[in-house]
């Protein structure tokens, strides 16, 4: 078949999801699609027009001032939902035709705003009757994704491509029609996916971006840093439909990560992922600011194969309690001002400190020069004191998966406990470096207050960043000093006076704080035996990760989650896809 040659402009583009989270109601939402389940009931309660009258205008705001800053693309989920199929549900198969009519009217208003539209698709994602008819005819992935794709596209002529997303499934919480699992395993499946689907694409002249995250599950699981696997899937392709999109580092959306080096790998399009509302760094509370971050990777990527262009996200990512809506609130200022400054930096090179002050002039914000000051000592603060830099800067993998270099801090829980003691322990030898650096940042905090009010901005989201930071400092403590019963009490006042000033839920949610005093039985020399057995500071993988964290250490795992599951902490169990899903 004679391949058509796709358009090859620059992609700029934005997660557009905010305004289908309009009155969900969780204490912990999830932030990694449109909760479908929510926008179902918000019909079905003979609401429906009100709710997406809402969802169009929210969308028509984001559009407007997302087109004026320089993106040229939204993203929105998801094909699963959009596709029709005669095996879906009778009910299913009426809520779709619904979308269907919904999303028409959403698409167009955001092309009529000079925006293109991408549309989101995990692989692979199923009814109970699609997956049971399948089943009946032998009807493999591919060829459904390839029936549910062309009907996609013929349907939405206005769409101008899709997001496969491979390496990452719905989390446990997740309850709707659709239910994802992960059926791409090796790399050579991978291959004969993007085989089977590109010619859809270039028949129909649309672009097919092709995510390389995973969260290490299965032989795919190292496929956005190692290189092997990486040649694997996509060395030979030709095809002009396909664009790769990566996200900066080899781990998730955290700092002190070195710019992902398959980047400079085959001449296939790329895009780079940035994250501007940091699901990691308070999800827009109070300023985790990513300018200087973002333009080392960018001046960095300047010699990469093929770049054209970002993917943004302003919204997506995370279970959280927080519920800053990007572009429609005002209490979003600060993921706003990541949004801006990226593409600033991204499509024209701009320089950190002048996107900053045009951005205050935008705002109509007050003394840029406070801003830019606050926004170099918050820099300091996350860097220094929501991670241990000491920690952080140490390049450690476990199976396939880059460890994560913040310790103490996973989304909105804050961790005090004796295991994460000998951790920070073992890895920390300079325990009075990072004691002061712990003082020097409190310090930051006080004096960010001022500078705040000076620029305008909210002093109450620097107070709570303020008090946020006062009990990593405790923990830090905690960690690196000698116990005593002080330091404990100490500790629960300070959680207590936490829990009494902020709420559950709302836009100040707290953080969880998740203290336990009880000692670890494990010695800290048995502690350091079985870091580095599983913990290794390269990408290759040794002949103890083949024959053990690889293999053995899957079984073992499969053992203790069956009859000791209780061994397995219940965060780890039921938070997002669940750790079980590294050890597959």
């Amino acid at each position: 078949m004679e391949r058509q040659r796709a358009d090859l402009e620059q992609i700029h583009l934005i997660d557009a999801i905010g305004p289908f989270f309009r009155g969900y109601d969780r204490r912990t939402i999830n932030w990694s699609k449109i909760p479908w389940a929510h926008v179902a009931q918000q019909m079905e309660a003979g609401d429906g027009e009100n709710f997406w009258a809402q969802v169009r205008e929210d969308l028509r705001t984001l559009a407007g001032q997302a087109a004026v800053w320089g993106y040229d693309s939204v993203s929105l989920d998801d094909v699963s939902h959009l596709a029709d199929h005669a095996w879906l549900e009778p009910e299913v198969r009426a809520r779709t035709a619904r979308y269907r009519e919904e999303f028409r009217q959403c698409f167009a208003l955001l092309i009529q705003a000079g925006l293109r539209v991408f549309v989101t698709m995990d692989i692979f994602s199923a009814t109970p009757e699609m997956r049971t008819q399948m089943a009946k005819t032998g009807c493999t992935v591919n060829e459904m994704l390839r029936t549910l794709l062309e009907e996609f596209l013929t349907a939405f002529p206005e769409v101008s491509g899709v997001i496969l997303r491979i390496g990452e499934s719905d989390g446990k919480d997740v309850r709707d029609d659709f239910h994802s699992e992960l059926v791409i395993q090796k790399p050579g499946q991978a291959r004969e996916l993007l085989d089977a689907l590109l010619p859809v694409f270039e028949e129909r002249q649309r672009r097919l971006i092709f995510r390389t995250w995973t969260v290490g599950a299965y032989k795919i699981g190292d496929l956005m840093w190692h290189r092997d696997t990486f040649a694997a899937v996509f060395d030979g392709i030709k095809s002009p439909a396909l664009v790769i999109s990566m996200k900066y580092g080899e781990s998730d959306f955290f700092r002190y990560l070195p710019l992902n080096k398959n980047f400079f790998r085959n001449t296939i399009p790329k895009i780079i992922e940035l994250q501007a509302r940091r699901e990691y760094e308070g999800c827009g509370e109070y300023p985790s600011f990513v300018g200087w971050e973002y333009e080392r990777y960018i001046r960095e990527l300047s010699q990469g194969a093929n770049i054209i262009g970002c993917m943004v996200w302003c919204q997506t990512g995370g279970w959280v309690p927080f519920r800053r809506l990007a572009f429609l609130q005002p209490e979003a200022v600060w993921t706003d001002l990541n949004t801006y400054v990226t593409i600033q930096i991204v499509k024209h090179g701009a320089v950190v400190a002048d996107a900053v002050r045009d951005f205050a002039k935008l705002r109509d914000l007050g003394d840029a020069d406070a801003l830019i000051e606050l926004l170099r000592l918050s820099d300091e603060v996350i860097r220094e004191l929501l991670y241990v830099e000491e920690f952080a800067q140490q390049k450690l993998f476990f199976r396939r998966v880059r460890i994560p270099p913040l310790l103490q801090v996973y989304w909105c829980n804050i961790f005090i406990s004796h295991s994460i003691k000998k951790v920070v322990h073992y890895f920390v030898k300079d325990a009075e470096a990072a004691l002061r650096s712990a003082a020097r940042c409190l310090d930051n905090l006080e004096r960010m207050e001022s500078l705040a009010a000076k620029a305008g901005l909210p002093v109450e989201d620097i107070e709570y960043m303020h008090d946020t930071f006062r009990l990593l400092a405790l923990g830090r403590e905690y960690c690196l000093l000698p116990f005593t019963p002080e330091m404990e009490a100490k500790i629960r006042a300070a959680k207590k006076a936490y829990k009494a000033k902020y709420p559950k839920r709302g836009l100040r949610a707290r953080y969880r704080v998740k203290t336990d005093f009880t000692p670890l039985l494990l010695k800290r020399r048995h502690l350091g035996w079985a870091l580095q057995l599983f913990m290794r500071k390269h990408r290759g993988y040794r002949w103890v990760d083949r024959i053990v964290t690889l293999n053995l250490l899957s079984l073992i795992y499969r053992v203790i989650s069956k009859r000791r599951p209780h061994w397995i902490p219940k965060f780890a169990r039921e938070s997002a896809m669940g750790v079980d899903v590294v050890f597959k």
